[in-house]
């Protein structure tokens, strides 16, 4: 397996699903229905938006009756294919996923009855039970035989964002390969006095087995958000100057670094279900794109500035393709790569699509006058297929040009500066349509680079069609890392090459490469190996040469399309040496967060971090990228010289 294709590997479920993981799960048949066809003596599952809190309270005890039953799941349109599998409702009412929303006020009594309809299996259901747990301690299980039910009493306990979970004794717990997968949901507790303003959401898996089924067929399965996939997931609605909190929940095995364009979201708590960490005022935690640990949660708010569409979605390209019919037919071969609409034609999976109202007329932004201008050329490179196409910029600033000929690995690195209104004109010179997002930069939505979708109403961004091109305008508000890539067919694109460094100065401020180090981490073009990834476009980096006691900016990049879960460090003879965190996703770090420490890092995907890091003594030292177990995927040599 570790020498598969790696269009095999990138649009395989099963990488889909466990990019980020480390599960290994048995297997289960699957049970699946096709398109327009509806089993007769089966109910409907309905998404779940989570705005309508399930039980009855009286007197200070909240009394909630769920039933784990079996129905029939449709994650897209209700026309396409679905799949039987188990779920959560109260009784006498729909099925629902994720389950039915537990929301009260701390100190609240909580008085759950759980029934089990499941024939032939013990329901082991998790969760319901008073917050915060036992550090340390193994979870609570409430055991159901098939055909009873029990009763549980607890004090919901601290404020925070929680959930509860089951299994079934016919497998392992299986958080992706099981009917089981998607018995879970949300469990809120506020604060006393707490008016709720927020939005809850539940990022839920599915596949039907961990290997392909006999006969041929592929693996199946789907990543959602309240029960859908995209693009039939909720559409959120906002203005300009609206405060949004959110509640993210991660019930699967992967991990999802979440991601928003276009602004900052501020992580205001994060917690594992048992316990729930609220961040300090003093501490405010801004990022574009935050890891989504398994069995995580997060609360987030965010304050829109700017009018028109924006995505929220898991920044693990795998996770966001779209998915196959349910029903197993088809494959990826079939599913073209020139569509009509990128946006809601080849995404999919875990993404949410928010509109931002203007309040007042809308109007087009006037040209800020003189800019900056560049031409980022989207150029065909030697040695690739159509299955494993070989992409690359080369740019010209009107000055000097990054090389134009093979390898264009790595992208070139822009370098803009804050406050300076720039054009960059993508011009298409492949023989298919592409777009360019650029990461983390504060702009307007419909160069945001999500061809159509960005925008707003009568003005969509279109895709920049081969030997056609598109000139995005925006001026950097801050200085900072971000990252500019391809969002079209983002899988088989990005890994063709279509990302870069995106720097951006204080104005005034003079590059130095030597000292300001951009470190790109991608996934290998071609059969691509588990176990290799690429720093600055190859996997074994060119020793550098340093001197004692001058400082250096590591920019630490991570845009791989399916390894969530990196750990960047800088090693010496002794072991892991100390640096001073200096931003996260372009957001400078608050002062508290800014204390040497030992220097190392996890990452996800789409997110970047920036380091101080000054050797003390001459010798050799080493920058390493491992998976989030240590085991190392590239090296790059460092000869520390007085």
């Amino acid at each position: 397996m570790a020498h598969s294709t790696a269009r095999g590997i990138a649009h395989s479920s099963l990488i889909a699903l466990l990019a980020g993981g480390t599960l290994l799960f048995g297997t289960e048949g699957r049970s699946l229905t096709s398109a327009g066809h509806v089993r007769h003596g089966v109910e409907h599952i309905a998404p779940n938006d989570n705005r309508t809190p399930a039980g009855t309270l009286r007197d200070g005890t909240l009394t909630v009756r769920l039933e784990a039953r079996e129905g029939e799941w449709h994650p897209d349109r209700d026309t396409d294919p679905g799949v039987v599998i188990r779920a959560f409702a109260e009784p006498g009412k729909p099925l629902q996923i994720p389950g039915p929303l537990i929301r009260v006020v701390e100190g609240t009594t909580i008085h759950a009855i759980v029934k089990n309809t499941l024939a032939g299996v013990t329901l082991r259901v998790y969760g319901l039970e008073s917050r915060p747990a036992t550090p340390g301690s193994a979870p609570n299980a409430i055991e159901i035989p098939s055909g009873e039910a029990r009763e549980v009493r607890f004090v919901a306990g601290a404020p925070g964002t929680y959930f509860y979970r089951a299994t079934t004794s016919d497998g392992r717990q299986q958080a992706v390969f099981s009917r089981a997968a998607l018995l879970n949901g949300a469990l809120v507790v506020d604060p006393r006095g707490h008016v709720p303003r927020d939005r809850i959401f539940v990022v839920g898996a599915w596949a039907d087995s961990i290997t392909p089924p006999p006969g041929g067929r592929p693996v199946v399965g789907r990543i959602v958000i309240n029960g859908k996939s995209w693009p039939n997931t909720e559409r959120l609605t906002a203005a300009m100057g609206d405060t949004i909190r959110w509640r993210v929940i991660n019930v699967t095995g992967p991990v999802h670094p979440m991601h928003l364009h276009g602004f900052y979201f501020n992580v205001t708590s994060r917690g594992d279900g048992s316990t729930d960490s609220v961040y300090a005022p003093t501490a405010q935690h801004f990022v574009v794109t935050e890891r989504l640990a398994p069995g995580r949660t997060m609360s987030l708010t965010w304050a829109p500035d700017r009018p028109g569409n924006w995505l929220f979605h898991c920044h693990d390209n795998v996770h966001i393709q779209r998915g196959l019919p349910l029903d197993g037919t088809g494959s990826r071969a079939d599913q073209p790569h020139h569509v009509a609409n990128h946006a809601l034609e080849m995404m999919g999976g875990p993404v949410m699509g928010v509109y931002v109202a203007p309040r007042g007329k809308v109007s087009v932004p006037k040209d800020a006058g003189a800019r900056r201008r560049l031409r980022l050329v989207a150029r065909s490179d030697s040695g690739g297929t159509d299955r494993e196409p070989a992409f690359g910029f080369a740019l010209d600033d009107g000055k000097t040009g990054s090389a134009s000929r093979a390898p264009l690995l790595p992208g070139p690195t822009l370098v803009l500066q804050r406050g300076q209104p720039v054009s960059i004109t993508v011009v298409n010179e492949l023989a298919e349509p592409t777009a360019v997002h650029w990461h983390g930069i504060e702009l307007e939505s419909y160069f945001d680079g999500v061809a159509g979708f960005a925008g707003g109403p009568g003005r969509i961004a279109p895709p920049i069609a081969a030997r056609d091109s598109f000139e995005a305008r925006f001026t950097p508000p801050r200085a900072g890392t971000f990252i500019y890539h391809a969002h079209i067919d983002e899988v088989r694109q990005q890994q063709a090459g279509l990302s870069g460094a995106l720097i951006v100065l204080e104005p005034g401020a003079v590059y130095d490469p030597e000292t300001d180090i951009p470190l790109l981490v991608t996934v290998p073009r071609y059969q691509v190996d588990f176990g290799v990834v690429l720093l600055n476009g190859t996997s074994t980096p060119p020793a550098r040469e340093w001197r004692v006691g001058t400082r250096y900016r590591l920019r630490f990049i991570n845009i791989h399309t399916f390894r969530p879960s990196m750990r960047m460090a800088v090693e010496g003879p002794s072991g892991v040496l100390r640096w001073r965190p200096v931003a996260k996703d372009g957001m400078d770090l608050a002062p508290s967060e800014r204390a040497e420490r030992p220097s190392t890092q996890q990452m996800g995907n789409g997110e970047t971090y920036d380091f101080e890091f000054t050797p003390t003594e001459p010798g050799d030292l080493r920058l390493t990228v491992a998976t989030g177990g240590g085991a190392l995927l590239v090296t790059q040599p460092i000869r520390v010289k007085p």
